[in-house]
């Protein structure tokens, strides 16, 4: 039996930069005896200054290649122009590869503009109808899944009326519901899941999971929300420039998209370090941080960790307090590491401060580092002097007998392994 829901091989596509018609066949052929000419075009802008010539080619995607089992949940993340969603309308057919084949098993259901063929006039019982045929369902089809779509939705008080009344995000939620009842065996969603309320947005990302967990079907999902790519996908690959450049695990792909797969260097130079914080206080710098003990920022689960600043001063300041952000590597907040009133400087003063951070609950995984000085002014508001975000990025390694050896969850647990239940029946014993 075939396992195989979706393979791609060597898939590139490539499109024309700017303008590839002249109009009118006049234009065309003006423009095709010019160019065999090698003369000017006669139906160019004049003054385009830009450089980009109307036979430039640009390859959205370059020799993708990978495979999709049967029931499992995919992920496809990278930065905005990487390929992602060219990827997937090539996968629905609506539009055709360059080069390489592309061969599936299984009915496909697309989400990647939900609600085209909405028309403004009719009701959203018509509309449920006409999107259904689109997509491919029977009229015996939608019969049977009607209440069942309206009621995911939400809209039976409102069903029966013409869809140009609804807000966006009714539109959208009734929309997202009838592709989701399609019975497909391949799922294609593309930011589907940031439509509607927070409670539908949780009830589109359940009816997801059970899909692919439950249901046994396939699922593919582009999204920039990191935190929805953990609960839905138990695979994730990462699109660069039309290439892939990761195909496995979701948290090591999250820090390739993320930037931070490379280990930081135990003595970091913050001097040369981007400050995105849109006002800071002059007066004092950081200029260094620096991991003790070891050669990289990495430790095991249940040590602390140490570590040194250095400062430089440029006035004369007191009651100077230290902070560091500590985010995973998505940027979900973890908690914050507190110094407050650490030091005092004048003017010329270069300080190299040692510091021990308990972070001994945290569980093994890749975090990061956004230092901060800060002050507190006469009238009891916040002062910043210094500011980089996620300037260092370590590693918490597990340990023999962690978790009682059992690989931690951390999408569904969290990043703090907290002290075991007490039973309350033993404490009489002890």
């Amino acid at each position: 039996m075939n396992q195989t829901a979706i393979k791609i091989e060597n898939v590139s596509k490539e499109y024309r930069l700017g303008a590839i018609g002249g109009g009118t066949l006049k234009g065309d052929l003006q423009s095709f005896w010019a160019k065999i000419r090698h003369k000017e075009d006669p139906n160019s802008i004049i003054g385009d200054n830009t450089g980009l010539s109307k036979g430039d080619r640009f390859m959205a995607l370059d020799g993708v290649s990978f495979e999709v089992k049967k029931g499992e949940a995919l992920g496809i993340i990278g930065h905005n122009g990487a390929g992602k969603s060219t990827l997937l309308k090539l996968l629905c057919r609506v539009t055709a590869p360059s080069g390489g084949t592309i061969s599936y098993d299984g009915r496909i259901a697309s989400m990647l503009e939900v609600g085209t063929g909405f028309h403004p006039e009719l009701t959203g019982r018509e509309n449920v109808y006409m999107n259904g045929a689109i997509l491919g369902m029977t009229k015996a089809e939608i019969d049977k899944k009607f209440d069942q779509i309206v009621e995911f939705a939400e809209m039976e008080k409102f069903i029966d009326t013409p869809v140009k009344r609804y807000s966006s995000g009714m539109y959208v939620k009734l929309a997202f519901s009838v592709a989701a009842h399609l019975d497909s065996e391949i799922m294609i969603m593309d930011e589907v899941l940031a439509v509607g309320d927070m409670a539908f947005q949780k009830k589109c990302l359940d009816r997801m999971r059970d899909a692919a967990q439950l249901e046994g079907r396939t699922v593919l999902y582009v999204s920039h929300n990191m935190n929805t790519i953990r609960q839905l996908c138990n695979r994730c690959i990462v699109l660069s420039k039309g290439k892939v450049i990761f195909d496995g695990n979701v948290e090591e792909a999250i820090e390739v998209y993320m930037g931070q797969g490379i280990e930081t260097p135990s003595n970091v130079d913050l001097s040369s370090l981007k400050r995105t914080q849109a006002t800071l206080a002059p007066g004092v710098k950081l200029t260094g941080i620096n991991v003790l003990e070891n050669d990289i920022w990495k430790i095991r689960v249940g040590e602390k960790l140490k570590f040194s600043i250095e400062v430089e001063a440029t006035e004369n300041l007191t009651n100077i307090g230290y902070r560091s952000r500590l985010t995973c590597v998505d940027g979900t907040s973890v908690s914050v590491l507190l110094a407050p009133n650490l030091f005092s400087c004048k003017a010329g003063d270069k300080l190299t401060i040692p510091l021990e951070a308990d972070i001994s609950q945290l569980v093994p995984g890749r975090y990061c580092l956004t230092p901060v000085l800060y002050g507190v002014n006469q009238y009891g508001g916040w002062q910043f002097y210094d500011h980089i975000e996620k300037a260092v990025t370590f590693e918490v390694e597990t340990k023999p007998g962690f978790n009682e050896n059992m690989e931690w969850e951390q999408r569904w647990w969290g990043s703090v392994k907290l002290p075991e239940i007490v039973d309350l029946r033993t404490l009489g014993e002890k």
